[in-house]
Order: C-alpha cells, then structure tokens, then sequence
C-alpha cells in the first residue's frame, strides 16, 4: 500500500509514468530528479502519510526502498 501511495507522488513530481517506479530506482541516477524534486517527493510523502521525516533521515533516501524504510519506520 505504501509503495502504490509512493509511487504516485515520485510520478506526480517528476513527470513520469508510476510503472517506472521500482523499489530499487534511485531518484537521481534512475528517475533524473534533482535536489528540489526531492524535497517535493519527501514533503508529498509527509502529506500524504502524516509524518514527518528529520533531515538527517531525509539525506540517507537513495532509493525508493530507502522512502519505504522510512515511512514505515515513522509510521511504527
């Protein structure tokens, strides 16, 4: 369920279709986002998950499994 959620945003925010999402892209290299994108991807997963996510945890998301990780750690 998270990862669907995920998904939408990363595709919302980059432009892209969600099936080109996986666990493993890393936002950078795989899905081309640059550091803005990011911070947009990681304020729709605090939105849409009501959470909130410190920036030290923020700077350690490489991939999307990495996003994951950290929605359900918050969400614990």
């Amino acid at each position: 369920m998270e990862f669907e959620k995920l998904q939408a945003i990363i595709a919302e925010v980059l432009n892209i279709e969600p099936e080109e999402v996986t666990m493993q892209s890393t936002f950078v290299d795989d899905l081309g986002a640059d550091s803005l994108d990011i911070f947009q991807i990681i304020m729709g997963i605090e939105e849409e998950f009501d959470i909130e996510i410190p920036n030290e945890a923020a700077e350690q998301i490489v991939t999307v499994g990495d996003a994951i990780e950290q929605i359900k750690n918050a969400l614990n």
